[in-house]
This record gives C-alpha cells, structure tokens and sequence, in this order.
C-alpha cells in the first residue's frame, strides 16, 4: 500500500479493479440505476476476455438478474445444456450416476454453455453503451492508501521498465486513480486482494484452490452431441488427491476439455499438468477427441473454500467482489452466476452510500447486500461437501457429500453442522520420499502434449525485458530448502513451464521463466515456503486467450 506521491491523480467515483464477470456486472449496473455516479474499471489484459477463463457451463440466474432481456440483446452464449451426467473413473471403467441419485443441488436449470471470454467482451460493450470508462492493458499494482487508512484507489503499473527496473525510452511512469469507493473484483488470488485481506485482517478461514487447466477442441461433426456435459470424479487422480475433469460439447463442434485439481494435494511429485494429459487418454474421452484439432490451452487458479473461507468482504474505501472473494461453488463447478450476483449487491450498496454523500467509509451493510442475492443460501448448502472430500478421500468423500446434499435437501439443514478447512494448500505438500516417485508418459503429440506446445496456444505476450512480476522473498530458498525436503516441486505444479530447476557447475540452480506465464497463480498458492509471490507484470501482458 503506498502514496500517489509525485504520480499523477486522476478521480473517479467508483473504481472497479478486473473487467470480469463481477466486475462488469458492478459498473453496469450502477449505471443502470445511477447514470450520474462516474464509473471507471481497469484491466490488466490487452483486450477484455484476454485472461479469463472458465470452464463454463452457466447458471444464467446473475445474468437474469442483470440483464434480464440478454438473449434479445444478442448475448454470446452458446447452447442450452441437453444432458448432464456425472461420472465415477477408474482406470478403465466408467461408472455414470444415474440422473435421479444426483443431490439437486448439484443440477444447473436452464443451464447454458458459454465461453466466458467472449461473454465478458460483450458485457464490456453493454457497460461502455452506459458510459463506464473501460481501460485495458492497464495492471493496478498497488493500493492507494496512506498507512493503515482506508483504501483510496490504486496505483497503476509503470510501463517500459527493463529487467533490472530501470527506464527503457517511451518510459511512462503509472497514475493513482482515486475513487470515493474501489472494488476488488480481480478473481481467485488476486494481488490486491491478497494485500488488503492482509492488511485488513479480513480473512476468518483459509482459502482453498483448484488448478483448472482446460482446452478447447474442434472436434468431427459426427462426435458432436452439442449441448452435452459431462463431469467426472477419480481417474487420473488418485483417491487422496480431489478434483475433476469436465468435457463440456460447445457450439460449432467445439469441445471443452478440462480438469481442476485441488491443490491441497500432499504429493509433491504430482503434475496436476500431466494428469491432465492422462485425463484425455480415459477410454471416455480419448475417442471424441480422434481426428479433432487442439484450438486453445489455458490454466487458471479458482476458489473453492466456499461459504467457511469468504473472507469479510468490506474494508474501508470499498469491497471484495466475484471469485476475489470466493464466491465459487465448488461441487457444482459454478462461479459466474455468483460473480454476476455479488456485482449487483455491491453496486446496490455503494450506490446507496454515494447518494449519501459518503465517501472512503466502510460500509457496514455491503456484504449484507451481496449475501442476500441469493449467494448466501447457495454455498450455505454445500459448504462441507469439498471438507469431506479433503478428509475421506475421493470415493467416500463424494459418497459422504452426496448423503450430506441429500439429508440437507430433506431435513433442511445439515446434520454435520460446519466442517472447518483447517490448514492452507500450501501446507499440504508432504516431504519426497514419503510416498512413492510418479512418473509420467511422454506425450505423443495428438493427444497428450507438453508444456511448450501448450503454452503457445495461449498466445503469450511478455515482453523479455521487462521486470520479473514472479518475486522470491529469498533467491537461496528454492535449492536450500524446496529442493531437499519436496524435490522442489515448481516445475511440477506450474501449468507453463515458469520455473526449472537446472545445472550449472554442477550445482543445481534455480530459474525462472516469466515470459511463460499464464498467470494462473498457482506458485503464489502452492510453494510450500511462501517464497514466490506473483505480482502483475506491465499491462498487456500474459495470455490472450481465444474463445475460452
């Protein structure tokens, strides 16, 4: 958190940090109800959509509250889902749910599918046609505040620093934007959010985390059953390792393939990338994908602590929105509905405190307002199916959380009370040598893949001379420490091929390639020494995502 100090200050009344799903929903509808408040959002990507990304299968319950005529209004959804099975794998079989056992609160009415990047550009064009000031290729990277004061603003990113910081020519130095309020809606961990939950002391239970890793696929026209889904529990993860993957037939013969792992994983030789390879190979997924062509690839962090880890969402000067706040609902796989309905509760209340003549105050009702659209009831419901997973493992986890969803459903409430996370992700890992090496196949090209080829399709944007956004509080503790206890476990839980651990003189070195980053965050959540800390590099920066 820092001074505006000699940069120059620009005002605004709102400021909305993310140009996602929360974010956008926000600044709209603000100005549906209040065309006079100024409305400024900023956005690390080059274009929106650019690093976002989500499965997606959308529970359009944010959007009919938001924009209730989307459809009419031309809304980039793809089609309506037509079937929605749930899957037990083994190595080789493949155990389908039948429709009636699944617990409704795991079923999606009127469920679409969506490319959740081209859902944001179009939500960006509905909130310009209000007159929100949209800004992209612009990284907010610090907090504007003075000392413990409430939060002011932001400071955006300097731009044309080389790799030691120093001025490049066309050198120009990041702003302060000030806002009445600011809203932190940068999704799951968040660098902002990350400083003031800190700062602010607004974390009450750690939060939790998948690694979702998803690509889309053209696939033969024959194959394709569009608006099919498909989710599944087991293969390739073992049974002390949650997750699952998903294979979602989007429109024009699209396929989204993808699988989200828990990263309270205790293996440290475990590649949540690799097993996502493996994943394609099941005998359920690997024929679709005969003859098909890999379009995209990209990994994103997600929440998934749910209703015990939300954190207090006001802090003084504003709030904490969408996945910033973790607001997914991790058995369902489901977050933009929710992202969509914590913008409109928070716009409502800071709306209402603007009318007030206030200003940089915390506004005490302001999660109030966010929980009451229907959020709260929600992860409320299934807040102790992702615990159980933790403790009983994969197969009497998922068949403990189908008795708690279905008792709750019943009786109305839970007859576990609350199950607490306990400790964070990072504290999972345990030492090497206390369970058994993995090893992995080599991809073969068509099906299973490597990290280079993968992270091309993710069509980075890094410039090589630009400051490391990927920061080690201490440069000796990956090889001092990582490497003798865990084997360094960098290279393995990095989706892009960032880090390596490497020779030189025979001693091993540790290195760090930025220009592959997807900005996923996993190093910042996994590294088991809290040693790496992401940190958004210039604006324009990172993945540009197509069609995810």
């Amino acid at each position: 958190m820092a001074e505006a100090g000699s940069r120059e200050t620009l005002s605004t009344d709102v400021l909305i940090v993310g140009a996602g799903p929360s974010g956008l929903a926000a600044a709209i509808r603000i100005k549906q109800r209040h065309p006079e408040i100024a409305v400024t959002v900023v956005e690390k990507a080059a274009e929106l959509g650019g690093h976002i990304l989500s499965g997606a299968v959308m529970d359009p319950a944010g959007l009919d509250a938001l924009i209730p005529d989307w459809r009419l209004k031309g809304a980039p959804v793809g089609p309506d889902v037509t079937r929605d099975t749930y899957h037990l794998l083994t190595e080789k079989h493949d155990f389908a749910l039948p429709h009636l056992l699944v617990p409704p609160q795991l079923k999606t009415r009127d469920g679409v599918i969506v490319s959740l990047g081209n859902l944001v550009r179009w939500l960006g064009e509905q909130a310009a046609g209000l007159g929100v000031d949209i800004f992209p290729m612009t990284a907010a990277v610090d907090v504007l505040s003075s000392g413990k004061g409430p939060v002011r603003g932001i400071i955006t990113g300097d731009l044309g620093r080389d790799h030691e910081g120093n001025p490049k020519p066309g050198f120009a130095e990041g702003i302060a934007l000030e806002a009445k309020y600011t809203l932190i809606a940068e999704g799951a961990r968040g660098s902002l959010a990350k400083q003031i939950i800190g700062a602010h002391q607004l974390a009450r239970e750690p939060q939790k985390y998948g690694l979702g890793i998803k690509e889309v696929w053209e696939i033969p026209a024959e194959k394709h059953q569009q608006g099919r889904v498909d989710h599944y529990l087991g293969f390739p993860l073992d049974n002390a390792t949650a997750g699952g993957g998903f294979v979602y037939h989007a429109e024009d013969r699209k396929l989204y393939v993808g699988l989200v792992t828990y990263l309270d994983y205790a293996d440290p030789t475990l590649s949540p990338f690799d097993e996502f390879q493996r994943f394609k190979t099941h005998k359920s997924v690997a024929p679709l994908l005969e003859g098909a062509t890999r379009l995209s690839y990209g990994a994103r962090a997600v929440t998934a602590g749910g209703w015990q880890s939300i954190p207090t969402l006001a802090f003084p000067g504003g709030g904490l929105i969408g996945c910033a706040a973790g607001f997914m609902n991790a058995p369902r796989l489901k977050a933009i509905h929710n992202a969509i309905l914590s913008g409109i509760g928070a716009a409502d209340a800071v709306a209402e405190a603007i009318g007030k003549g206030r200003q940089h105050d915390l506004i005490k009702d302001f999660g109030h307002r966010i929980m009451a659209t229907g959020i709260a009831s929600e992860l409320q419901g299934v807040r102790n199916v992702k615990p159980l997973w933790t403790r009983l493992g994969t197969v009497l986890g998922a068949l403990a959380g189908g008795v708690e969803l279905w008792s709750s459903a019943i009786l109305g409430h839970s007859l576990l009370g609350t199950l607490h996370h306990g400790k964070p992700d990072y504290q999972g890992l345990r030492s090497k040598g206390t369970l058994p090496a993995r090893t992995y196949a080599k991809p073969d090209g068509k099906l299973t893949f490597d990290r280079a080829s993968s992270v091309y399709l993710a069509n980075l944007a890094h410039d090589e001379d630009q400051p490391v956004h990927l920061r080690l509080a201490d440069p000796a503790m990956p090889v001092r420490d990582n490497l003798p206890v865990y084997g360094e476990p960098a290279p393995l839980y990095c989706p892009a091929g960032v880090y390596e651990m490497a020779e030189e003189a025979g001693a091993p070195v540790f290195r760090i390639h930025a220009a592959n980053c997807v900005h996923c965050k996993t190093c910042d959540i996994k590294d088991p020494a809290q040693n790496i800390t992401w940190v958004p590099p210039e604006g324009g920066s990172g993945p540009n995502y197509s069609g995810m």
